[in-house]
Parts: C-alpha cells; sequence; structure tokens
C-alpha cells in the first residue's frame, strides 16, 4: 500500500495506484472535459483578438498570452492524463522516467506562464487606471509589452531542472527534494497572489473615489461584482494547492485524495481564464456573435 509521501510521482491522475477503476474513469473524464472546453475556449479567444483590430489591446496581449500558456495544459497535457487513466497501473508507459519528465514539463510550463499573464493583466490595469497616462504610455510602449510576454515564458523554463519533483508532487525515491519543491512552488503561487490582489484592491479603492464610470480597454472590468467574483475564482483555484504544500511541508502531509483535489482545482483554471477575462467585455461578445452561427 503507498503511502502518502509516496502517491503518483508517476500516476496520471495524480493518485495512488491503488485507486479504483470506477474513479480513475471518473477522473479522465473529468480531464476530458476539461481538455475539450478548456482547448475551444482559449483558442476562441486567441482568434478574436488577432481577427479584431479593437480588440488589439496590450490588456488583451496578456490575456492571449496566458490562452496559449493554457493551451500547453488543456490541449497537450490533460488529453494525456485522460488517456493514460483509462491504462493499468503497471503500464511501461506511466512508468518511464522521460514520459514523466515531458508531461510535467508541459504542465510546468504552462501553469507558470498562465500565472504570470494573470499577475502581468492585473498590473496592466493598476497602472491604467491609478498612475498618469503619460506613465502608461511610457511602460507599455510595444517593445516593452514583447519583453514582458518574453520574460514570462523565460522565467517558466528557469525550473526546468526541477521539474521531476516539482510538477509532479512526490517521489519517493527523493522525498526530501520534492518537499522543498512543493514548499518552493507554494510560496512563489503565494507571492504571485499577494500581488495580484494588491493590483485588483488598488483598482477598486481608485474607482470608489473617482466619481466617474472608469472603462478599462472595453472591459467594464470595474463593476465590483466582476472584480470579486474573479478574484474569487482565482483564489478557489490556487490556494488549496499552496495550503496543502505549506502543511505538507511544515506539520504532516495531507491525505492523497486532498493533494490530488487542489492540484485539480489549479489545473482547471486553465480551462477557466478566458472566461474570467472575457465574460463581461462587449467587444468580445459582439466579436463572438459575428463569427458564431
Amino acid at each position: 500500500m503507498p503511502n502518502a509521501s509516496s502517491w503518483s510521482a508517476s500516476s496520471p491522475l495524480l493518485l495512488l495506484w491503488d485507486d479504483s477503476s470506477g474513479t480513475r474513469i471518473f477522473l479522465s473524464l473529468l480531464y476530458a472535459v476539461l481538455a475539450i472546453s478548456g482547448t475551444l475556449s482559449n483558442v476562441m479567444v486567441i482568434y478574436l483578438v488577432f481577427s479584431f483590430k479593437k480588440l488589439q489591446t496590450t490588456s488583451n496581449a496578456f490575456i492571449v498570452n496566458g490562452c496559449a500558456a493554457d493551451l500547453s495544459v488543456c490541449a497537450l497535457w490533460m488529453p494525456q492524463e485522460a488517456v493514460l487513466g483509462l491504462l493499468p497501473p503497471n503500464s511501461s508507459s506511466l512508468r518511464s522516467a522521460e514520459y514523466r519528465l515531458l508531461r510535467g514539463g508541459l504542465l510546468g510550463l504552462g501553469l507558470t506562464v498562465s500565472l504570470a499573464s494573470h499577475l502581468l493583466v492585473a498590473f496592466n490595469r493598476y497602472v491604467l487606471i491609478t498612475k498618469l497616462p503619460s506613465v502608461y504610455q511610457a511602460l507599455y510602449q510595444r517593445k516593452h509589452t514583447g519583453c514582458m510576454i518574453g520574460l514570462s515564458w523565460a522565467l517558466a523554463l528557469l525550473p526546468v531542472p526541477l521539474l521531476p519533483g516539482l510538477w509532479t508532487l512526490g517521489s519517493a525515491q527523493s522525498d526530501g527534494g520534492s518537499r522543498y519543491s512543493a514548499l518552493l512552488l507554494a510560496l512563489a503561487v503565494l507571492g504571485q497572489t499577494a500581488l495580484l490582489l494588491h493590483c485588483y484592491l488598488g483598482i477598486v479603492r481608485r474607482v470608489r473615489g473617482s466619481a466617474k464610470r472608469v472603462s478599462v480597454l472595453n472591459f467594464h472590468l470595474l463593476h465590483h461584482v466582476s472584480v470579486l467574483l474573479l478574484c474569487c475564482v482565482f483564489l478557489l483555484g490556487t490556494q488549496p494547492l499552496v495550503w496543502v504544500s505549506l502543511l505538507g511541508f511544515f506539520l504532516r502531509p495531507a491525505p492523497p485524495a486532498l493533494q490530488a483535489a487542489s492540484w485539480l482545482l489549479l489545473c482547471s483554471l486553465s480551462a477557466l481564464n478566458p472566461l474570467l477575462y472575457t465574460w463581461r467585455s462587449e467587444e468580445f461578445r459582439r466579436a463572438a456573435r459575428s463569427v458564431l452561427p
């Protein structure tokens, strides 16, 4: 019987090897649904931004960057998890170290750039609302925007040597290393979340103190309900993994099912991100209506 520290360094569904076939089939179907819906929504947002000039803004450039990263998770990683979950647990494909590294690389690259894009969007809107127009124009010139997007991908490639421990979350062979990798991941996500909330709370404070109704790049973002929903969904997707990782490092490992659920929530953000940033935009809705039957 595997213990909590050896759970699924090689399991495709982040579950113990002795999980029932019914559970594995259910999670395979869940991954398949997320893969299809996430791929379609991310591709749609990218297509709309490239097809309609009104949508080609700096903020949308960061959103497209996040969608491209989310495709790495939804279109490349999730389908593999859905298929591998239907294979016998002792399948040689699942035990291949090289294949686990490849899958971990796809997941790590996609999630890292996606989380960085969340922060880039929030900071872009924070500067637009709270700073002078001249400051915004100087900071977000085309070349600067390109450098920010390129930097998000470069930073995602830095932890490549740590991928086996960082993105497969546990290995019986190097339990200590995986614990420190999980701590590093938790602290990075926690810091990113603090910066993101600082930006959005700063926007809300600024708007409350203004007598004018502000529209950000055709996003009616500054309705407080929209900001609150975006932050709540983001927190729901990221914080369980943070606190499960911190609990495992400082006290005792959380139950394997709770660890798996926290990872599944984080990965599901890749399918939800396009909706979070476009559902309140009249420009996106108008563009979508013009291309959909």
